[in-house]
């Protein structure tokens, strides 16, 4: 994940308010529902010592929640009483998130936020294809491709008179197909989606993706259902999802590999809070992988003013000269010091069958710019 996003919530000095909550549904009573939900949440915060013109605007800003038609939900981080970030979630969150504290509590945006494929699904048959672009917030038009209108349909005599007609389909088949590819692949590379999704009949998903140009045969994706099935949807998903599985694991799988000794004796990976706090201060960092469930996710480490200001232990701060300091989320320390140094972040998983210590050791974990 990219976090350059999240630059605006490290231009001030906190505490902040971190609100993850899902779209409520479309009902009759869902206003008044998300009403109530916007004042819980406001309460909830105060209880947490927030100020009471933060806890205003959060609630301001979860409210209007109710008009919207995003499918998954916000977060929204505030301080001051200004909501400083709101982005939308690309999944919808299991249980509302509130939370006071130094920094913004960042790190569920990998999960509820994070990889977003996007995808050009496109509805091929016999003249032409249409393309529609989708993500986790929508789909959109995304073009159209028309080939020879004819003949495209063979007929039924098997006389040999009919033998060129016949070749003459073929022939507009392969045509077409060929226009379809030229203008699929012209379409990824205008939107540089990560997935092409092939709709239609089996004879005419295979001649497109047997013509698009090679660099693409790894993002192409044959749907088991057609357009007019309500089970297209469930393809387009398990395909999004599947391109953000295994992209995580083969970051894993360089992590894992990367953590024995090189030719110089060093790593070129790192787990632990320890060592991750003298990576971020070194500014080290290449790539922060975060397992959600770990547990040194919320362990507690301190803070400077500055992102690569960090340490286990307080008296370390002040020995590096560092005179104020603050605790924080080891977590979202280490989100704050790759954002400053432009680092992207990562959601992992161990592979089905793997154990849990197959992941980065406490959760937490990181590939190194240099060993």
């Amino acid at each position: 994940m990219d976090l350059a996003f999240l630059h605006p919530l490290y231009e001030h000095q906190g505490p902040w308010a971190s609100v993850y909550v899902g779209t409520p549904p479309r009902t009759e009573d869902a206003p008044h529902e998300r009403h109530l939900a916007a004042v819980a949440v406001a309460r909830e915060l105060s209880r947490q010592g927030a100020d009471e013109d933060t806890c205003v605007a959060v609630r301001e800003a979860l409210e209007e929640l109710r008009h919207s038609s995003e499918p998954h939900g916000r977060a929204v981080f505030a301080r001051a009483g200004e909501v400083v970030l709101d982005p939308p979630l690309t999944r919808f969150p299991e249980a509302d998130v509130i939370r006071w504290g130094t920094l913004p509590h960042t790190a569920p945006l990998l999960e509820l936020a994070g990889e977003d494929p996007v995808c050009v699904v496109a509805y091929v048959d016999r003249k032409g294809a249409d393309f529609e672009l989708r993500g986790a917030l929508g789909r959109e038009d995304a073009g159209s491709v028309t080939g020879k209108q004819w003949p495209v349909h063979r007929t039924s005599t098997a006389d040999w008179s009919e033998r060129h007609f016949q070749l003459r389909v073929e022939n507009t088949w392969e045509h077409n197909a060929a226009e379809i590819a030229d203008a699929l692949a012209v379409c990824q590379e205008e939107t540089g989606a990560d997935l092409l999704i092939l709709v239609g009949d089996e004879r005419e998903k295979r001649s497109v993706h047997d013509r698009l140009p090679k660099r693409l045969h790894d993002l192409v994706v044959e749907a088991e259902h057609g357009a007019g099935s309500r089970l297209l949807d469930e393809d387009v998903e398990r395909a999004r999802t599947g391109q953000v599985r295994q992209r995580a694991e083969r970051e894993l799988e360089r992590f894992l590999a990367a953590r024995a000794p090189g030719e110089d004796g060093r790593p070129g990976a790192v787990e632990g809070v320890p060592a991750l706090v003298e990576a971020a201060r070194e500014h080290r960092i290449d790539e922060l992988l975060i397992r959600p469930d770990g547990a040194d996710a919320h362990r507690t480490v301190w803070i400077g003013e500055d992102p690569d200001q960090l340490a286990v232990r307080r008296t370390e701060l002040k020995i590096l000269g560092e005179q104020n300091s603050w605790s924080a989320r080891a977590d979202d320390a280490l989100i704050r010091s790759a954002v400053a140094t432009g680092a992207p972040a990562l959601s992992v998983t161990p592979a089905d069958g793997a154990s849990a210590e197959d992941a980065p050791v406490g959760g937490l974990g990181a590939l190194l710019r240099w060993a």
